[in-house]
């Protein structure tokens, strides 16, 4: 099927990455949200990010222009009903996508593909819970989604082959790379990156070393653009905990617990970046470690 409108569930860090990149590349995008400051600060962020892509030279003013006048906003879920493509990109707890989908449910169109943006949870599971698991499927997109290339498939089991092409040659006209994972517990990047971040934690919580120099550590020592605890920062201490948890829980293995100091923090509201405190504090001109 072709598809010309997309609609995007939550207008945070990755719904407004999603919907920037969609409208960029010429779809009309309807995002939607709970609170009409978090869709106004999305369409804002979305303006000052193609700017900045303008003054890089990677756009132009007018394509910008274009992309702005695609995106409209509503506070309506229903509204979604009738676009070609949804993607679901709320918050990274199942109960909360559960609820969306069956609040969607009555109001999708017959031929709109079902998508989540999920970065762990089972996408068999999330689909039974639909009344098209044929047309469901994980389209994992990385953060920030704008800049970086990669876009993770994953089928569950009822996925049939249509919808798996669609999504394939949505990801192409992105100008993005896809990679196909199979429906196991947090994909493929995930599965190998948060169980490294969690590691890290467990060297601090340990004292093998204080944020500063685990992070110098594997910046310097194994070129990463980001040691791990500055990475996890960036990323959300939650969302961090809640994958490492559905690691833990999914494949039963001891060695996916989540480290005490990582659910600690979780505990204190210290998520990182969105909160101005995690492993770093960002409440003055330079973050500073909190331990």
């Amino acid at each position: 099927m072709t598809i010309r409108t997309v609609g995007v569930i939550g207008a945070g860090q990755m719904g407004n990455g999603i919907a920037h990149v969609f409208a960029l590349s010429g779809y009309d995008v309807l995002l939607t949200d709970i609170n009409q400051k978090a869709l106004d600060d999305a369409v804002a962020l979305i303006d000052k990010n193609l700017e900045r892509q303008v003054s890089r030279g990677k756009t132009t003013a007018e394509d910008k222009a274009a992309a702005m006048s695609r995106i409209r906003t509503t506070l309506k879920l229903t509204d979604l009903g009738p676009t070609d493509l949804v993607i679901e990109a709320a918050t990274e707890r199942e109960t909360v996508k559960n609820a969306i989908f069956e609040d969607l449910r009555p109001h999708l169109a017959p031929h709109t593909i079902l998508t989540s943006n999920t970065s762990s949870i089972s996408i068999t599971r999330l689909a039974a819970r639909t009344d098209r698991p044929e047309r469901f499927m994980g389209f994992h997109f990385m953060n920030p989604v704008p800049v970086m290339q990669l876009v993770e498939l994953i089928r569950g089991i009822a996925t049939d082959d249509a919808t798996y092409q669609s999504m394939l040659k949505v990801v192409e006209s992105l100008g993005k790379t896809a990679a196909s994972a199979e429906d196991f517990p947090a994909f493929i990047v995930n599965r190998v990156l948060i169980p490294m971040i969690n590691e890290a934690v467990y060297a601090l919580y340990e004292g093998v070393g204080n944020v500063r120099s685990i992070d110098q550590s594997l910046k310097l020592g194994a070129n990463h653009p980001m040691g791990p605890l500055e990475l996890a920062d960036f990323i959300g201490l939650d969302t961090c905990l809640a994958i490492m948890n559905v690691l833990h829980d999914g494949l039963a293995d001891t060695k996916y617990r989540p480290c005490p100091l990582l659910t600690k923090y979780v505990e204190a509201g210290w998520l990182g970046r969105k909160t101005k405190r995690g492993f770093y504090d960002y409440r003055g001109p330079e973050p500073v470690p909190t331990r």
